[in-house]
């Protein structure tokens, strides 16, 4: 996925910075020796209600505060001129949806998608940013999809045709996120969402996960669940949750899902990342219950795997689901870390 989404492209930059529901966190990263090193970090909390993920309302409603974190992160981070952005899934619809022919000219398939998720939008589609990306070339269907919940395919079994990963997002809250940077700043050339990032971190790791694998990205206000097969995104399903039970009950539909719909064969991987980020969260116990629902192990997600942190930098669990999609939006594109 290491090409994968993108609300706004742009060369990698060396620092990036999350901006969450409760906290705005920064990483920068270094190359020593052709391996990728965490150097800095800094994390600072927001207030219940600041900032609140939407796809069609405002988000940041508590600017001062939120610019007032903003300014501290990049302070510890060395003011950088120009970052990554990693935003809240919420932010942004994400479709996966299959075409049997292609037209000819890149302009007339940009109309195609977006004459395609139209309907799928809560607001205009001259009012959305749409971005895609080429997905899996054959997923096994034995249905028609619906793009509106992410479901690829055309009747038919192992149907050959050219399915591609989309988003949509509302321009004007994109918007919010890039002027709050660049009043403190910091152009945000490169925008993505966070679970995008989290598996961008797992692919350029040092053993990035084979066959098919379950990611479980858990925020304090949504869980984010992706199924891949190999590099290829061939589920994403996002919804608030607000307990455990109900996370376990979104992880047990999607799997079925995956067993019925998509004549899946089970995970070789099922990784978890951002529970040590909830304050109510208990990491063992998440992975005990998801482990009972699914009957595989679950792993949490360990950064490192992508990038080394300098010695002076503590690897505590929070620290580590907070770097995750950082270091992912850091490292796209480069592939396993050598």
């Amino acid at each position: 996925m290491s090409n994968r989404l993108l609300i706004r492209d742009a060369p990698p930059p060396t620092v990036a910075v999350e901006l969450a529901a409760h906290r705005v966190s920064a990483a920068a990263l270094e190359f020593r020796g052709g391996r990728p090193v965490v150097v800095l970090h800094a994390t600072e909390p927001l207030p219940e209600g600041a900032l609140v993920p939407s796809l069609v309302a405002p988000n940041i409603l508590g600017r001062t505060v939120v610019a007032e974190a903003l300014a501290r992160v990049l302070d510890h981070v060395g003011r950088p001129r120009r970052i990554g952005l990693v935003l809240p899934d919420p932010v942004a619809k994400v479709s996966l949806i299959r075409f049997g022919q292609l037209p000819a000219r890149i302009e007339d398939l940009d109309q195609l998608v977006k004459w395609q998720v139209r309907k799928a939008a809560p607001f205009p589609i001259d009012e959305a940013q749409v971005s895609y990306v080429a997905g899996a070339r054959a997923v096994r269907t034995v249905s028609p999809g619906n793009p509106g919940t992410a479901t690829p395919g055309h009747p038919g079994m192992n149907d050959e045709g050219h399915e591609f990963v989309v988003t949509v997002a509302r321009r004007s809250v994109i918007q919010e996120y890039e002027t709050l940077c660049a009043e403190a700043g910091a152009y945000a050339g490169l925008v993505d969402i966070s679970t995008f990032n989290v598996i961008n971190a797992l692919l350029a790791g040092s053993a990035p996960p084979q066959g098919d694998w379950l990611l479980v990205n858990v925020a304090t206000d949504y869980a984010s669940l992706a199924i891949l097969r190999q590099a290829d995104l061939i589920v994403f399903r996002s919804r608030g949750v607000e307990s455990d039970e109900k996370l376990t009950d979104l992880v047990h539909q999607t799997a079925m899902y995956y067993e019925d719909r998509l004549q899946g064969t089970g995970f070789t991987q099922v990784l978890l990342s951002g529970a040590s980020l909830h304050p109510a969260a208990d990491v063992d116990e998440v992975r005990r219950n998801l482990q009972e629902r699914l009957g595989t192990a679950v792993e949490t997600v360990d950064a490192r795997g992508a990038a080394a942190l300098t010695d002076r930098i503590t690897a505590a669990p929070a620290l580590l689901d907070t770097l995750a999609p950082l270091v992912g939006l850091l490292l796209r594109d480069r592939g396993a870390a050598a």
